[in-house]
């Protein structure tokens, strides 16, 4: 993969072909696996194009615990590569040692996410990347004292001077390296992919037919769409919470209380547990969430509704959605600056 490529064309929409139940032609088939086919380059703004030197920077000050207030935590405290980006427990656990209030969103693909957060208050990966850091019950981290740590140390004075000659150590060029590090966090090559490009024995059959389910009578390809698996939009999937997520920014909007963004997909088995608040333990409860309708609710999407899923068909629905996770990779810890 590239990661010198410029903004790619945007992904077509999921073919939804009605909640019929009924098995798809080969003609369907392959019209919907090439709504799924993996974009070859990685999107970065003009704003920031990309460069090694700065993706590593980007690294360095990703795992560096001197960007936080008390020194004791780092991005990857709550962005961990082994559990997806993710954590392996309902909400992370801040600078204070006290549960969020919120589960970490992966950084898998983020450079096709936007806008940011749950509740989508960040229109940038660089806007998002300051929030957990200056968050106090997060990274609890101020920029002004983070400039004079980093300043202080030759190896930062050296890369910031290298990668940014024209500015040196600043608030942005500090959430722009990090956020051009983001970027190139993607997903590997699935199974899945493998059987879009025309192996046809890289799933399952049972795959395949979860594949067909996924697209029609499950309705998932609604929300889930495209090569990430999600339409960056919000929706009320019927979950228990109190939290109102975008409604907060949207309170005219009935359809925005209780909704969240729409998380990809890619690397799930890495990722539980599930939704906004962690609150689904592990994919076969994701499922029955989904089969079982969740909470009616006004708010609550249109998309969202008892689907009498039988056994095979859950099965079969869980045996592709395991397709999409790519074979596990080491990411290695970058050595920081002294």
């Amino acid at each position: 993969m590239s990661f010198l490529g410029r903004v790619v064309g945007s992904l077509s929409a999921a073919v939804v072909l009605g909640l019929t139940g009924s098995p798809l032609s080969a003609a369907d088939i392959n019209s919907l696996k090439e709504q799924y086919r993996r974009p070859l380059e990685i999107p970065f703004p003009d704003s920031a194009p990309y460069s090694p030197q700065m993706a590593t920077l980007g690294k360095m000050l990703f795992f560096d615990p001197r960007l936080s207030g008390n020194k004791n935590i780092n991005c990857v405290s709550c962005h961990n590569p082994s559990f997806g980006y993710e954590v392996p427990v309902p909400t992370a656990v801040g600078s204070a040692n006290t549960h969020l209030g919120r589960q970490a969103p992966t950084v898998l693909n983020a450079a096709w996410v936007a806008p940011m957060f749950w509740d989508g208050r960040a229109e940038t990966l660089e806007e998002q990347a300051a929030g957990p850091i200056t968050n106090p019950e997060e990274m609890d981290g101020k920029f002004e004292t983070i400039i004079e740590v980093l300043d202080e140390i030759p190896g930062y004075n050296k890369w910031f001077g290298s990668v940014f000659p024209n500015e040196g150590i600043t608030r942005d060029t500090v959430l722009t390296a990090i956020a051009t590090y983001e970027r190139t966090v993607v997903s590997g090559w699935a199974p899945f992919d493998r059987w879009v490009e025309g192996d046809e024995g890289a799933i399952s059959a049972s795959a395949k037919r979860g594949f067909e389910l996924f697209n029609d009578k499950a309705n998932c390809a609604p929300c889930h769409s495209g090569w990430n698996f999600t339409d960056n939009k919000f929706h009320d999937i019927g979950t228990p919470t109190e939290d109102i997520g975008r409604g907060l920014y949207e309170e005219d909007n009935p359809k925005a209380q209780f909704a969240f963004k729409t998380p990809g997909l890619r690397n799930l088995t890495y990722r539980a547990p599930f939704t906004h608040n962690g609150s689904i333990p592990d994919l076969e409860t994701m499922i029955a969430h989904y089969n079982a309708g969740g909470i009616e609710r006004p708010s609550r999407s249109e998309h969202v509704r008892p689907l009498d899923l039988s056994e095979q068909e859950v099965e079969d629905l869980k045996n592709f959605l395991v397709s999409l996770t790519a074979e596990r990779t080491e990411t290695p810890m970058p050595t920081l600056p002294n």
